[in-house]
Parts: C-alpha cells; structure tokens; sequence
C-alpha cells in the first residue's frame, strides 16, 4: 500500500481512496449560503474568484464552463452532495458561478412520470 507523501499533492491512498475528510473541504461548514436543488444548473461566469478558494474550488469551476447539474457535478468531483453544494455556493457567492433553478415542464410528482422513471431503472437493472 502507498500513501503520497505531504509535499506529493493530494493525499491519497492507493487502497482508501481520499484521506482528506470532506467536511475538511467545506471548513465544516453543512449549509450553502445559496439556494441550490440536486437538479439546478450552475455554470461558470468567467470572472475570476479572488483570493484562494482551494483545489476543489478550481476543479468544480473547471467541471462548470458549460452547464452542469449540483449532482452531476457532486459525482465529478466525487464529493457528497452537500459539501458540493457548499463549494458551488462559495464559488456563486464570488461571482465565478451563475445558477439557475430546475424548469419542470411536467409536475414532478405526477403519478405517471415517476412510474416511467421507476420502469427506466428497472429496465437499467
């Protein structure tokens, strides 16, 4: 088993995975400060964020220069969901993201359009 050293960039452990706990990316921090569903879309302004963010900060800026939903950018960045949504907020809160809320042209508890979600997953199963 190897583990990178301190100097060798992100710690990571051949057999672990990531060893830096992600609520160590968000400050411990458990609450956006910004509005964002798991379907909102955010996407890159082109402003530059002032000051250092952090690397997870960089790589969900670099994952948003086209539109991108908050969950797929959580399963890019292979972060849970609510720490993303703090890092996309942060990045929001600077100007270096726009968001825009989920359009539902159908009613997203209609009876039938969760059946036919249901029966796609069944049929990916």
């Amino acid at each position: 088993m190897k583990v990178a050293a301190v100097g060798d960039g992100p710690w990571l452990d051949d057999a672990a995975g990531r060893l830096v706990r992600p609520f160590t990316v968000s400050n411990g921090r458990t609450r956006p400060t910004v509005a964002l569903d798991l379907m909102s879309q955010v996407m890159a302004t082109g402003a530059t964020p002032l000051g250092y963010l952090g690397p997870e900060h960089d790589q969900a800026l670099e994952l948003c220069r086209g539109p991108v939903s908050v969950a797929e950018a959580a399963a890019h960045l292979k972060l849970p969901a609510v720490v993303t949504k703090v890092l996309l907020s942060d990045l929001v809160d600077c100007g270096a993201l726009t968001t825009k809320s989920p359009e539902f042209h159908h009613n997203p508890t209609d009876r039938a359009l969760l059946e036919a979600v249901l029966d796609g997953l069944r049929r990916q199963l």
